[in-house]
């Protein structure tokens, strides 16, 4: 038997593959094959035919941000006179307005304000919880592991402060490559590997479910995907706190990157390998708001089993000239016609 075919072989017994053959089925394996073995490999986590969403909102309550990330077309330098930071009025009509829409979280991100302290973010949790009941799901490990540097506070100490305070769940923002030597050319200000995954193992030691993310089409390497992917996978066999995996694809339009856009085919081989060697994960999601709803309906059939948010609102990617919208009716025609049910969910994957 071919080494290919073994390697077939080993993901239909439910056995765990390495970096190295990840790779080898990255530069080898059939694409029609990967899609066989990821849908497959989705049915073990999830046997019926459910495709799940959630209705929220991104809400980025600040743009100013000091990382400079090569890849961000969002963000602004302090002092510049298009920086923001929400006020509260606006804040709450936002959130009154997914509450309409039968939203149930908010996906609360900004960017390494330095105008805004420790007490800005207890204050901004707190009036959210006091004026309405919706699940915070809110600051990616970037954001949680600055404030705790400016604050002088562990990174424990800082999530449980941020908890206390109303915070419920935190995003997997931020993650782009987990490896430093891509993590310096990209976003060199930012919080290396390390601290990204430290953020999310201890909010998981204190009972909050996190999810995790993927940019990959810039500057990394096939293997940087899998030693990502790796990463995440020994974390998640210690903690079991990361209810998802979102991978997606680096915009480059109106960004510093200078790189060919990542194609379709490319955008789901990733994924059905991402279902595939990620063995300790429930929930992959596809990503319609970089790929577009068709593709996100084939990714249906590479092992995604979630569609993700409604998306009642997004800026980051959109600041990159990629603006696709699905309401909760289109995204649930999509899901209908692939021929599988929409459900939708709240954060923990709860049906609702």
């Amino acid at each position: 038997m071919e080494y290919i075919e073994k390697l077939y072989d080993k993901i239909r017994k439910d056995q765990r593959i390495d970096i190295d053959e990840g790779l080898y089925l990255y530069n080898n394996a059939e694409f029609l094959i990967l899609a066989s073995l990821a849908d497959s490999k989705r049915y073990k986590f999830n046997l019926e035919k459910n495709i799940t969403y959630v209705i929220d909102r991104n809400i980025n309550y600040t743009n100013i941000c000091v990382s400079g990330c090569k890849f961000c077309a969002f963000y602004k330098k302090p002092g510049t006179s298009d920086g923001y930071v929400l006020s509260t009025k606006t804040l709450f009509e936002k959130i009154e307005e997914t509450l309409e829409l039968k939203g149930t979280q908010i996906l609360l991100q900004g960017g390494m304000n330095p105008e805004l302290n420790l007490d800005y973010y207890t204050d901004l949790l707190k009036s959210i919880k006091e004026n309405f009941n919706i699940h915070i799901h809110g600051f990616s490990p970037t954001e949680i592991n600055y404030i705790a540097e400016k604050s002088d506070l562990s990174i424990k100490d800082a999530i449980i402060i941020l908890k206390q305070a109303g915070l419920d769940s935190i995003p997997g923002g931020g993650a782009e490559i987990l490896c430093d030597e891509i993590r310096k050319k990209v976003s060199p200000d930012k919080c290396m590997s390390e601290p990204w995954l430290k953020v999310m193992e201890e909010a998981h030691g204190l009972g909050m479910r996190t999810t995790a993310t993927m940019m990959f089409g810039h500057l990394e390497k096939p293997i940087h995907i899998f030693k990502h992917l790796n990463k995440l996978r020994n974390l998640q066999d210690q903690t079991k706190g990361f209810t998802a995996f979102i991978p997606w694809t680096f915009q480059p339009d109106n960004t510093l990157l200078k790189v060919k856009k990542t194609s379709a085919t490319e955008y789901l081989r990733v994924l059905a390998l991402s279902r595939i060697f990620l063995d300790n994960f429930d929930n992959i999601q596809a990503s319609w708001v970089t790929q577009g709803d068709k593709i996100a309906q084939l990714a249906l059939f590479f092992g995604a089993n979630d569609m993700g948010s409604t998306m009642i609102e997004e800026n980051v990617v959109a600041a990159a000239g990629v603006d696709f919208m699905l309401p909760e009716k289109e995204l649930r025609r999509l899901i209908f016609e692939a021929g599988f049910t929409p459900r939708q969910r709240d954060c923990y994957y709860n049906l609702i």
